[in-house]
């Protein structure tokens, strides 16, 4: 990604400090397995140790800690049994969710060579967990629960971690880097439109304004011709280009990718949202005219550029593209009844990754339709096979909802003029689709991914603290 960031993830593990003097074989059992589980904590975060909590002091200190280092998950590994208070002081001012993670060491007792140790070492996790979530409630904290086994490995378990550890990086991601607004949304839709204070306090994100004129003159003082030839060469390999590409055709285009990259970097930024809405002649209509590609190679890097000034969406494409590697600008464009299923794309700037099926296309049409001037359009082409839609939407007091479904891509038929699209058959089939989907409200934009992940959308939402509402899966 053009902008890198890493969640920090603060981990620590309780027992009971009275087992302690009582059993001293639980000490090293406990560090072992300790240690054993920082090791199942992804090296795509960076890992916060708070220790092996026993004591109110520690847990203290663990609290200290991560707030230090303003965590964005806290995972707690259950050793044994331990009260409440070795983990309330370690979350209590934290604002992040809580995953108890049960790994019981051994898969079944050996029930006639089980001493009081071997029990509450290696037999005893799950004792604990409904204790620490009531405290949890009680305390207003977002939870979750992980129960598994270490003996003979537990892909389950591993796989919710993990999966977790990726809702967390959105949350970072979010919040050390910044969105850029460029002109404002497209006049009229008034779904777009957003409070950006609102946008900080519920969701950490930061909105930069930037003006058109300040786009115009941004390729002004990129030289550095071996730059832009290997830019070039990035576009010519990225996409298909109608009538044939050339280093010559591409190489304005080139250049002000070189610029937009390094703004990217100098600005930390996740997020574009854009519209032009100007006179498109001279170097403004030069711009307007190669954007969507241009645009279309930041989304392949990691930032999320959406059209029309949405920033909702930006958003909802950068969620995906973190947790599932892939988001692509979708909107409801026409239902085929007699297949019974829904053609879901768009025009506009687009994500390389996700269009497996073929090479992307670029274009060049006379008309940007409801827009300003003419130029390139970029189609890509999603595989068959699952896919998750995500949209980001907000109530009347602003507090922001996601609305997800799962379904499946299908070959067939598709639109040649120049948009991206896609043959989505849902379970709930087309006419229910899109009635459910639409009375959830949200925007008339969406993001899509390859595959299934609405189980780690909602591990995102809980993070941020925001509803769901599941369509379809």
């Amino acid at each position: 990604m053009l902008v890198e960031t890493k969640a920090r993830v603060g981990v620590f593990a309780i027992a009971l400090g009275a087992y302690l003097p009582q059993f001293p074989s639980l000490v090293p059992e406990f560090e072992g397995q300790y240690a054993d589980f920082k090791k199942r904590i992804p090296d795509s975060v960076e890992l916060i140790d708070g220790g092996l909590v026993t004591t109110k002091e520690l847990a203290m200190a663990a609290g200290d800690k991560f707030r230090a280092a303003d965590v964005d998950l806290v995972i707690l590994q259950l050793l044994t049994y331990a009260t409440s208070y070795n983990m309330l002081p370690v979350v209590r001012d934290l604002d992040v969710p809580v995953v108890l993670v049960n790994l019981q060491k051994k898969r079944a007792p050996d029930y006639e060579h089980t001493d009081t140790a071997t029990w509450l070492g290696t037999l005893y996790a799950c004792g604990a967990v409904g204790e620490m979530v009531a405290d949890l409630e009680r305390a207003g904290k977002r939870h979750a629960v992980i129960t598994g086994v270490v003996e003979g490995g537990d892909d389950h378990a591993q796989a919710e971690i993990e999966d977790w550890c990726k809702a967390a990086q959105v949350r970072r991601r979010f919040r050390d880097t910044n969105l850029a607004q460029i002109g404002r949304p497209y006049p009229g839709m008034m779904d777009l439109y957003i409070d950006e204070t609102n946008l900080y306090h519920r969701m950490s994100l930061y909105t930069k304004q930037f003006d058109w004129e300040k786009m115009w003159a941004i390729a002004d003082d990129v030289t550095d011709e071996a730059a832009i030839r290997a830019k070039a060469q990035d576009i010519l390999d990225t996409f298909e280009i109608e009538g044939g590409g050339t280093m010559e055709k591409v190489w304005d285009m080139a250049k002000y990718v070189v610029a937009f990259e390094q703004w990217v970097k100098d600005e930390q930024l996740a997020l574009v949202a854009s519209h032009y809405d100007g006179f498109a002649q001279g170097v403004a209509g030069k711009l307007d005219s190669m954007l969507i590609p241009a645009f279309s190679m930041l989304i392949k890097q990691g930032t999320a550029c959406a059209v029309e000034g949405d920033i909702k969406v930006a958003m909802a494409m950068s969620i995906l593209k973190t947790i599932a590697g892939t988001g692509q600008l979708s909107e409801m464009y026409s239902i085929d009844f007699d297949e019974d299923i829904c053609i879901i794309g768009h025009s506009g700037s687009g994500d390389a990754d996700i269009s497996q099926a073929r090479k992307p296309t670029m274009k060049i049409v006379p008309v940007f339709h409801g827009k300003t001037g003419g130029g390139y359009l970029t189609q890509f082409y999603p595989p068959t096979g699952p896919v998750t839609y995500l949209g980001i939407t907000q109530d009347r007091d602003g507090h922001f909802k996601f609305v997800v479904a799962e379904g499946v891509n299908e070959p067939g038929p598709i639109f040649t003029f120049g948009d991206t699209n896609m043959r989505t058959r849902f379970a709930c089939g087309a006419r229910e689709f899109c009635d459910r989907w639409s009375e959830a409200g949200p925007t008339h934009h969406m993001a899509a991914a390859v595959g299934r992940h609405i189980d780690t959308i909602l591990k995102v939402a809980k993070i941020f603290n925001v509803p769901v509402d599941i369509i379809t899966r």
